[in-house]
């Protein structure tokens, strides 16, 4: 049974999500939106954070396309290992949301949370092993520095571990994509995806 973890702010639980702005209600909803919706999250239609997002259904219908691919396709780090880095990847950005969203996935897969514990205390010293010590610093530097792709070290330091086979193509996906989402949750570019000026923090 998974333990709740609280630590610095932040945890695995479940967390709720409102947007200040309006959210599409289903019976004004085009035709093009419900569809992104129905093929977007099985949860979709009663999301907010879809909701909101579907303000510009193609742009959504593209996240979605992009997520999926990023997070499930074949090959390369395995399903639990992209949900750790996404979670490092929320954890440096500041994202709660993003961060409990991912943890829940990574312990689910896992059937562990010994890391994601570390991860909320302090990114920059968690793994349990060298592989994801691995995963967790070349996650951190894509995040605070993607212009250099990575610290040098940080690339080199995976390739000593068998990351070789997703390294070079998951890891930056994944750190892109999560950077995508944490922006859309806590900060919001609200007026480039819904056409409505962001006056105030989309967040309650």
């Amino acid at each position: 049974m998974t333990t709740l973890l609280e630590s610095h702010g932040f945890t695995n639980a479940t967390l709720d999500w409102k947007a200040w702005l309006d959210t599409v209600q289903l019976d004004q909803a085009t035709p093009e939106q419900m569809q992104v919706l129905e093929s977007s999250h099985p949860k979709a239609k009663v999301s907010d954070y879809y909701l909101l997002l579907v303000h510009q259904a193609e742009i959504l219908d593209q996240r979605s396309t992009a997520f999926n691919a990023i997070m499930y396709a074949p090959g390369g780090l395995s399903r639990a290992e992209r949900e750790l880095a996404s979670t490092v990847v929320s954890r440096v950005n500041g994202c709660v949301y993003c961060a409990s969203v991912h943890a829940q996935r990574f312990e689910q897969l896992a059937k562990r949370q010994d890391v994601i514990a570390q991860v909320f205390a302090d990114p920059a010293t968690a793994g349990t092993n060298a592989r994801e010590r691995a995963i967790v610093a070349f996650s951190i530097e894509l995040t605070l520095h993607p212009e250099d792709r990575a610290d040098r070290d940080a690339v080199e330091q995976p390739e000593s571990h068998g990351l070789i086979p997703g390294l070079d193509h998951d890891l930056p996906h994944s750190r892109r994509h999560g950077g995508v989402d944490d922006r859309q949750v806590d900060h919001g570019r609200w007026r480039e995806l819904t056409g409505v000026e962001d006056e105030f923090h989309p967040l309650r």
